[in-house]
């Protein structure tokens, strides 16, 4: 099992920064992929940004050149640094963990950190 705990969301203006940080159970080693995903009112959840454990780093188009995914390894924390934020980054962003537990792949998410960008 992982438990995931999310930080750092808020409120902040267009053109604005925020930091988000997951905290994760165990070691990041041990885990498969983790990653960002964001869910807007009314909206499907979205994968924002990921790594998986041979450091290969995903982002969504809208994102790329404005947010970044980094880790800290002996914190066993992922962090999503988003920098120009726009009104539409607006959202419910959850911390993701995939991994394996026994024989089975399996997803785990974090309880959700608001981002709310004023425009």
């Amino acid at each position: 099992q992982v438990q995931l705990l999310e930080s750092g969301g808020g409120l902040v203006q267009a053109g604005g920064s925020l930091r988000l940080s997951c905290a994760a159970s165990r070691s990041i080693f041990t885990i498969d992929a983790m990653g960002w995903y964001r869910q807007a009112p009314g909206k499907q959840r979205e994968l924002v940004a990921s790594f998986t454990s041979g450091s290969r780093l995903s982002y969504a188009d809208s994102v790329k050149g404005r947010f970044t995914i980094s880790r800290d390894n002996a914190k066993n924390t992922v962090y999503l640094q988003m920098n120009s934020l726009k009104a539409e980054d607006t959202g419910v962003y959850y911390c993701n963990a995939r991994a394996l537990t026994g024989l089975v792949l399996k997803d785990y998410w974090g309880q959700g950190t608001q981002v709310t960008v004023s425009s």
